[in-house]
């Protein structure tokens, strides 16, 4: 019994003596590469991103294109309850949930054989349109029904607050939550067993414009996005051309979202370029890296939104290696209506075609 617990004895200290040399050797090891032993995915995130891209936390970071770019997209799509049906396609009422809140639209899938992979998709973000007046099946119906008999799957989605959709809604310019419910809507198609993952692009109209672009700079994989009328990009545009809504209806001043903006006014002032709040808020300045192929649409008589907002965007990414179009037009008016209308969907289904 002595001998043995000597040896114990023994054993015991010679693994303590093993133990504390491997510790030793580790700690050398990673102090010399300055590496920590377990891996924090959000730091390593952090530490990948350029300067300018890293999350401040600060009062209303969240509205900021790092916020947006680095948080995550999860949803998928409710029970579809069928409303129409013909020999090009079928439409559907249905929902997601964005942040906790069920939003809905309306689901419109082509009729014929389903390609391999699933068919291409189109988030379909409506414009400035009065939330109270706001219906799921009315306004844009041309604009689905052409993009769907093209063999596009169309979501027109109803944005928070709009319709029956659930929340408050929180405006396209001064808030994230349009761009959340966007990139939400996304990620449910995405995991739609009858949609190709790869190929899911944007259409969006007047103030969709904002929406579209602050999205790709979050997820610049997206594939293709096409804007009518856009607004506001650079926030420089919003000062000088402002916009000539009649239909807008401001919302009441004791609203979460009136609340908010006045505090948000309060804390950072108005748009200013040089601010450093205010410099993470255009997607235009995080343009580098974007995958997508962009194109616009603007009519010269358009009296709601200037053209400017779409020549300037225009001219900016020609200083990019983004692809891009861009299509002027005599007449149209802010829906580019009349003879404009079939030249501009036509434009817009063979460029979905090209890059979906």
């Amino acid at each position: 019994m002595l001998y043995l617990r000597s040896k114990n004895k023994k054993v015991l200290f010679k693994t303590s003596l093993a133990l504390l040399g491997i510790g030793l050797g580790f700690g050398i090891f990673f102090l010399i590469n300055d590496k920590p032993l377990i891996s924090n995915p959000i730091k390593n995130i952090s530490q990948s991103l350029n300067p300018a891209e890293k999350v401040v936390d600060e009062p209303f970071k969240e509205m900021t294109i790092p916020y947006v770019k680095n948080r995550s997209y999860e949803s998928e799509l409710g029970d579809l309850e069928q409303t129409s049906q013909n020999s090009n396609f079928t439409s559907y009422l249905t929902n997601y949930d964005s942040d906790g809140l069920r939003v809905n639209g309306l689901l419109t899938i082509p009729e014929g054989e389903q390609p391999l992979n699933g068919w291409p998709a189109i988030i379909f973000i409506h414009g400035y349109i009065a939330p109270s007046t706001y219906l799921t099946l009315t306004r844009y119906v041309d604009h689905v029904n052409f993009l769907a008999r093209n063999g596009f799957v169309v979501f027109k989605i109803d944005l928070r607050g709009h319709g029956n959709s659930e929340g408050e809604p929180g405006g396209a310019y001064y808030s994230e939550d349009y761009i959340i419910d966007a990139l939400n809507a996304r990620a449910a198609l995405q995991s739609a067993d009858f949609v190709n993952p790869d190929g899911i692009g944007f259409w969006g109209h007047s103030m969709a414009g904002n929406v579209i672009l602050r999205s790709i700079a979050a997820r610049p994989d997206i594939p293709a996005a096409v804007i009518w009328a856009g607004a506001v990009y650079t926030y420089e545009d919003f000062q000088e051309y402002r916009l000539n809504d009649n239909s807008y209806r401001p919302p009441s001043m004791s609203t979460r979202r009136s609340a908010r903006r006045q505090q948000l006014f309060d804390t950072h002032g108005e748009f200013d370029s040089s601010s450093s709040f205010w410099s993470k808020v255009p997607a235009t300045n995080f343009l580098d890296g974007v995958e997508t192929a962009i194109q616009l649409h603007h009519a010269s008589d358009d009296n709601v939104v200037n053209i400017r907002y779409s020549s300037n965007l225009n001219d900016i990414l020609d200083n990019t290696s983004i692809s891009h179009e861009f299509y002027e037009y005599s007449s149209g008016g802010h829906n580019i209506t009349g003879s404009s209308f079939n030249s501009a969907m036509q434009r817009t289904v063979d460029f979905f075609k090209k890059n979906l």
